[in-house]
This record gives structure tokens, C-alpha cells and sequence, in this order.
């Protein structure tokens, strides 16, 4: 999801200034047609480029092919990367080998299926289009529509491609050679097997996830109809178009019903409209609608089987390439970039709306609503990024005018079936200075949603910030979300509270954090506060946890030691000190929106280090590389690292405290015991990543201070700290390394996949090694 770019909104961050610096040129490229055609495209068509430095080095390896070899020996199969590389396979497999890579275990179709944005992201540095292209076995068109459409992977990846040359094998040299030996010596020192060849395989989860649960004493009881909303997306659902690949279920049936056994009453994904109903002026943008139907159609019945809901997310009407307007000017909008709106205050584009919300709710009838964004993510509504006062039509009635119209068209289509979906307009992106009359503006019956945390004034070691995204480090709700739950209410309009219970951007590779005292908190104030719905995250935090179990019984007038009860019996007392112990720390977080997106915390321990400067910006939850100014946001640099050194070290503690609980208990049953000492393992998940966090920011901020005029024995000083720091990484990442192949699902969100896999933490050991054996040592002869 993207920033919000509502000005105004809460003061102390610039969210058009960040979204901006990340979506310059991005979203304006020439992106293919909507549907994927039979034929490739010639990737310089409709791929886009953008303008930005060249990819980025890794000088620990001997060459980009060892590069390539190594980075994809998880993910694809030895003779389909020979492949692309023009590669004898048995040479492959030895240059493999002399990394210290293992033969690769049979790897299953669905890593590249489930895995494509993990694909594309450590390729694209490495491989220029064509040859990615040949890996993914996509067409061109295919590969524009997923970097637009799989929640901004353009930008996430830094809305540029680096110009990577062709990449074809050549028989390494003496000195290639003599390089791969040497990494393979410490791979069998160090990491014995880097790709995780003999562990917990990526995507585990998932048929884990899928089976009929086990009932393990006691639940709770499965919602009914009439029970409050809270709803989640898919823990592992594909992003982009999930209602076509029958093969990637959603929401398999032991899913769901792991789900409802943690009180969640519906569940969401994306709709693309033109992708669910007919479109009129491009009737090929609909090809497979009714398929699409049908398999929403048999969702929505699965899922009623467990008491859950089905929603969808709608970002609507989206906008099209300029030379759709050729034939058809009069429904022109507003123009950004290569793109321009569809007029909503066109008849013609309102009554689209209306009608293909009608035959969607006709053809899916126990369907349960919808939710809407109106002013962010894609360009929708003449207003959705701002700039309504360049339509014609749009200008004169403005954002708040606008907006309530694309709501109520929709509301329009849902009462002409029958009225039984629910509406949610969400405020996300609302201007302060219009966001009640757009509220004010709404039709009866729609409900209003908002993050309940924003606003909320925070300090952080001294430094005062105001919250502007979704936290887990801070409980609200805050002053907006009160703001507008008030206005709706005057309106007769039911309100639903916007949290995430299991995890946030602040830190998502883990299934759930442990911070279960922050949720409890946020859901008693909920309840207090009179609301009853909730959305339990975005794309994020969709696990069966006991975070989602927690606002269930808490919102319901329970209390957070009744679940730690049910779930682990004797072992209670313990889990939930441990849980206290997180949340204390977590509340520590250096929160800002910049922080959240730019730095290193989805990464951690597999964000490699650098000698020099890359040159490169840091992109939203994508690359991180070494831009230190936009991790910290307005913390110092010290600070900054301050504060994660801080949660590391509650969490750190937490775990080593449970773990000893859990040793002098030696009765509690085995189902429970596993499920306590998760509890630990996540925590030490999260500390691994704040810890190297904060050893990448000290590691960036010495090496400007090489550059600057100093004493000798200042020098010295910091490259003996340096020198502590990449060794303390590679202690972090082999640590991680280890966690991560016992349990596969670290390291993975969602939208975007895996951030990491163990092959790339045995690679930081490399990275480390490297600069502690060839730059440091040259370092350490230049003069002060």
C-alpha cells in the first residue's frame, strides 16, 4: 500500500514529498493493456524503464554470473537457469558446487508461482529484461501489468530498471575459479548448507496452513452471521489476480477455518473491476470475468461454510493509457503521466460504476460488500491524487463532492441487486480540510472506516513525532480517527476501526510479533470507545495468531490472560510475561512514515553492506541499500540506532526469560509447550533484525566518518569498530539463518513474498567476510 497523500492529514511527515521522491516517473511509464496477450511483446514496448543509477555491485562474489548462480539456486531448477544463461547444466551444478552450494533438492513449480516477486527482486539487479523474462517463462505484458498491479512492485523495486547487460556463461577464469573456491571454504566453515537444501522448504506454510486444523482443548466458538466484522487478508494470497489461478487458493478450507477458531468474521482481496464485470469501451479488458465470478462465486460459499465473509478491495475506476482517450475524449479526467482518469463525474463513467457493481453483487449474491480507497494508490478519481482542480468537471464540486460520488455510485449498484453487500468507505488519503464533508456527503448505509492509530503524538528517544501510518508501536486510536468516527455517527453512518493486530511495516517478515499486551490494549480502547468492526490489517498479518484471537476475545469483553490460558496452559504465566516484555520494547519503536518504508527493518541481517556509497535512494519495503538519511527519518543517526538497540534488547531478554520459564516447567503438554516457545522464537526473530538494523546504520554513519578529516587513532577507533559490527552481522545472519530453515514462513509477506531467503543470509556472510578480509585490511593502511 502506498503512503497516504492526503496533505494535511497528520502533521510531521511529508507524505507528498515521500511518495513523490519514490513514484517519480514511476506510475507515469507506459504499462501494457490489462489482460496479458498470447503473444510476447517486445519487452522495450510496454515494460518501463525509468531513469536511476546502474545496478549495484557485489564485489564478493567473482563474477555476476557466480552472482546469478548463487542467488537463484533455491528458486530455479539447475537446466532451466542454464537455460537462460546459455549454460552446459553440468557446469552449472560445479561452479554450484565449488560455492559450497548443495545439489538442489527437487524444487516444485509453485516456488515460481508463489515466489515470482522474490524471483524478480534479486534478479533485478543482475538481468536485463529479456533474460528475466525467459526465467519467469512470462510474456512482457504479463511482467508490466504485475510491476503495476502486485501493490506497486515498481516502486517498491525503485521505480527504475538498472540497465543490466545480457548475461551469458563463459567458462570461468584462474582467478574466477580460485575466487568460487575460496567463498565454497567458507560456506563449509560457516554455513554448511546456504540454501537451505535439507530444511523447511519456502512456502512450507501453505499445505501446513491448508490441512483440517487439530483442535487442541479448547476455542472459541465460530462466528455466525451476525457477529461483528473483523476481517484479514490471506496470508499468502497472490496479490494481483487471485480469482484466475485456481491453483493458488486464497483461502484454502483449513485456513479458513484455522480463521474462525481466532474469531475473524470475514476476509478481502484486490477486484479490479474491469477484471469482474464488463467493460464497455474495451470489452477485452473483461476477458474471463465470468470465470472470475464463478471462482469468487465458490469462495463466497467455502467460506460462508466457516462463518466468514468475503470482501473485496475496490481502487476504482482506474485510470488508462492516454490513447484509450483517442476514441473516447468526452470521459477524459485529469492526465498523469501516460495515464488519465476516467471522469467519474461523467454520466457515463457513474453509471459504469453503478452497473457493474449491480451484476457483480447479481452474479456473487452472498457476496459481503466492499471496501473502497478514493484519494491514494492507483490514479482513480479526478481527486484520487490531488489534482481534481485540472478537470473541468471535477474542479468546481471538489475532493470531498467527488469522492462521496464514487462511493455512493457504488452503493447505487449494490441497492439495484438487492442491497445486501456492505459498503466501507475508507478515509485513507482524506484531506483534514475536506475529509468531514466528504463523510457529511456520504449516502445512509455505508459505513466509515479509519486507521485508528493515526495521529496520535508520540517521543521516541526525545525526538516527538505524530503517527501517519499503520504502528503496532503505538495504541490508539487517536485524534482523526475519533475526529471522523464522531462525524459519521452524527450522519446515522456505522464505523469500523482500520488496525493491524499481527504485524505493520515497522517490521513484517514474521507471522505475527509478540507484542500481545499493544493489541489487547488497542482493542480494550476499541471496545470503550463503542465500536464493534474491525479491519485486522492490509495485506499484512493475515495469520491464524493469537493477535487475531486476542481483539476477538477482547473486543468481546474478554481478556488477554484468557487466551494466553486456553493456548498454553500451565505455561501462561510465562508467555505472557514474555509478551508484556515485547510490547514494552516495542513501544520504543523510532516510529516515522520514512522509517517504516525505507529502512532495513524487512530485511535485517540480509541487507549487505557496502564499502562505498551505492548511489542509489532507498525504495519502499524493496531496497534499502545504504541511504541511512531516509531510515532514519528525523531521528539522529545515533538515536535511530539507539532505539532499535533498545527493542533488541527487551526482546532478546523476553525470549532468554521464556525460554527459562518453559525449562523449569515440566508439565505443560506438548501442543502447547511447541506453540510457547514459538512465542520466543519470533521474538528472537525480531531482535536479530533490530540488532542488524542498527549495526547497518552505525556501519554507514562510520564509514562517512572515513571520508572526513580526523586524527589517526579517531580512525583506527572506528575501524575497529567497523570491523565489530561485520562481525556482529555475520553472527546475526547465521543466526537467523538457522531460524529461518527451521520455519519457513520468516522472511515472508504477502505482497511481497519473501524479503529473504536463507541462501541470502549465508550470502551476508560472504559480504562480511569480504570486506573484513579485503577492504578493511587497505583501510587500515591509508593515512589518517
Amino acid at each position: 500500500m502506498l503512503p497516504d497523500r492526503s496533505q494535511g492529514a497528520v502533521p510531521g511527515w511529508d507524505r507528498r514529498g515521500f511518495i513523490g521522491s519514490l513514484a517519480a516517473g514511476a506510475l507515469a511509464a507506459a504499462w501494457a493493456p490489462l489482460e496479458a496477450a498470447d503473444e510476447p511483446s517486445a519487452p522495450a514496448a510496454v515494460l518501463p524503464h525509468g531513469i536511476g543509477p546502474g545496478p549495484v555491485s557485489a564485489p564478493h562474489f567473482p563474477s555476476r554470473l557466480h552472482a546469478c548462480v548463487w542467488r537463484n539456486w533455491p528458486l530455479i531448477p539447475a537446466g532451466q537457469l542454464a537455460r537462460v544463461l546459455g549454460a552446459p547444466p553440468r557446469e552449472l551444478r560445479r561452479l554450484a558446487r565449488l560455492m559450497g552450494l548443495r545439489d538442489q533438492p527437487r524444487l516444485a513449480p509453485v516456488l515460481l508461482r508463489r515466489g515470482y516477486i522474490t524471483v524478480i527482486r534479486r534478479n533485478w539487479h543482475l538481468l536485463p529484461y529479456s533474460q528475466l523474462l525467459e526465467l519467469l517463462g512470462w510474456n512482457a505484458d504479463r511482467l508490466a501489468y504485475t510491476l503495476q498491479e502486485d501493490d506497486f512492485l515498481w516502486i517498491k523495486l525503485g521505480g527504475h530498471k538498472p540497465d543490466c547487460p545480457p548475461l551469458r556463461w563463459h567458462p570461468p577464469t584462474g582467478a574466477e575459479e580460485m575466487g568460487a573456491a575460496a567463498l565454497g571454504r567458507i560456506v563449509r566453515s560457516e554455513i554448511p548448507d546456504p540454501a537451505n537444501a535439507m530444511g523447511d522448504q519456502p512456502f512450507t506454510f501453505v499445505r501446513t496452513l491448508s490441512e483440517t486444523p487439530l483442535h487442541r482443548g479448547k476455542s472459541r466458538p465460530s462466528p455466525v452471521p451476525s457477529s461483528p466484522l473483523r476481517f484479514c487478508y490471506s496470508y499468502f494470497a497472490s496479490y494481483g489476480d487471485p480469482l484466475l489461478e485456481p491453483g493458488l487458493d486464497p483461502y484454502p478450507d483449513g485456513y479458513l477455518a484455522r480463521l474462525a477458531a481466532c474469531g475473524v468474521t470475514g476476509v478481502w482481496l484486490q477486484g479490479v473491476l474491469s477484471r469482474l464485470s464488463p467493460f464497455p469501451w474495451q470489452p477485452s479488458q473483461s476477458v474471463h470475468h465470468g470465470e472470475r465470478r464463478r471462482n469468487l462465486a465458490e469462495l463466497v460459499r467455502r467460506a460462508d461454510h466457516h462463518g466468514i465473509r468475503v470482501f473485496l478491495y475496490l481502487n476504482e475506476p482506474r485510470s488508462l493509457p492516454n490513447a484509450f482517450f483517442t476514441a473516447h475524449p468526452e470521459l477524459r479526467g485529469v492526465t498523469e503521466g501516460d495515464r488519465s482518469t476516467l471522469c467519474t463525474s461523467h454520466p457515463d463513467v457513474a453509471a459504469y460504476l453503478t452497473g457493474a457493481i449491480h451484476g457483480l453483487c447479481r452474479a456473487v449474491p452472498d457476496l459481503g460488500g466492499f471496501f473502497t480507497i478514493t484519494a491514494s494508490e492507483n490514479l482513480t478519481n479526478c481527486w484520487s491524487h490531488g489534482a481534481g482542480a485540472a478537470c473541468p468537471r471535477c474542479a468546481r464540486p471538489g475532493p470531498a463532492a467527488v469522492i462521496a460520488g464514487v462511493n455512493s455510485a457504488v452503493a447505487r449498484g449494490i441497492a439495484s441487486a438487492g442491497g445486501k453487500q456492505r459498503l466501507i468507505a475508507w478515509d485513507w488519503g482524506w484531506g483534514d480540510g475536506w475529509a468531514g464533508d466528504a463523510i457529511r456527503a456520504l449516502p445512509r448505509g455505508i459505513s466509515l472506516m479509519s486507521v485508528s492509530e493515526w495521529s496520535l503524538p508520540i517521543e521516541r528517544g526525545g525526538v516527538k513525532a505524530v503517527i501517519g501510518e499503520y504502528s503496532l508501536s503505538t495504541i490508539g486510536p487517536g485524534p482523526r480517527a475519533r475526529r471522523h468516527w464522531a462525524i459519521a455517527r452524527e450522519q446515522g453512518l456505522r464505523t469500523v476501526a482500520k488496525i493491524q493486530a499481527a504485524n505493520s511495516w515497522e517490521l513484517s517478515p514474521l507471522p505475527y510479533l509478540p507484542v500481545l499486551e499493544n493489541v489487547a490494549l488497542h482493542a480494550g480502547r476499541l471496545r470503550h470507545e463503542g465500536l464493534e468492526d474491525v479491519m485486522l490489517g492490509w495485506t499484512l498479518g493475515g495469520y491464524p495468531s493469537p493477535n487475531l484471537e486476542v481483539v476477538a476475545e477482547v473486543m468481546a469483553g474478554g481478556r488477554l490472560e484468557d487466551v494466553a490460558a486456553r493456548r498454553f496452559g500451565p505455561a501462561a504465566n510465562a508467555v505472557l510475561t514474555a509478551w508484556r516484555a515485547c510490547s514494552e520494547a516495542f513501544r520504543e519503536f523510532p516510529f516515522d512514515g520514512g522509517v517504516v518504508y525505507s529502512a532495513p527493518l524487512q530485511l535485517g541481517p540480509a541487507n549487505p553492506l557496502w564499502e562505498a556509497p551505492t548511489g542509489h535512494a532507498a525504495s519502499m519495503v524493496g531496497f534499502p541499500h545504504d541511504a541511512l538519511d531516509a531510515w532514519r527519518g528525523p531521528y539522529p543517526p545515533e538515536i535511530f540506532s539507539g532505539q532499535m538497540r533498545k527493542m533488541e534488547a527487551g526482546f532478546s531478554a523476553a525470549a532468554r526469560h521464556l525460554a527459562g520459564e518453559l525449562g523449569a516447567l515440566p508439565d505443560v503438554p506438548h501442543p502447547m509447550r511447541r506453540d510457547a516457545e514459538e512465542q520466543g522464537e519470533l521474538a528472537r526473530v525480531a531482535a536479530l533484525h533490530f540488532r542488524s538494523v542498527a549495526n547497518q546504520s552505525d556501519f554507514v554513519r562510520l564509514r562517512r566518518l572515513l571520508s572526513q578529516p580526523g586524527a589517526a587513532h579517531q580512525r583506527s577507533g572506528r575501524l575497529d569498530e567497523m570491523e565489530r559490527l561485520l562481525e556482529d552481522e555475520i553472527a546475526a545472519a547465521k543466526e537467523l539463518h538457522g531460524l529461518q530453515c527451521r520455519d519457513s514462513r520468516i522472511g515472508f509477506e504477502a505482497s511481497n513474498h519473501y524479503f529473504y531467503l536463507p541462501v541470502d543470509l549465508a550470502e551476508k556472510v560472504l559480504n562480511c567476510r569480504d570486506l573484513l578480509t579485503r577492504w578493511l585490511p587497505v583501510e587500515r593502511r591509508l593515512p589518517g
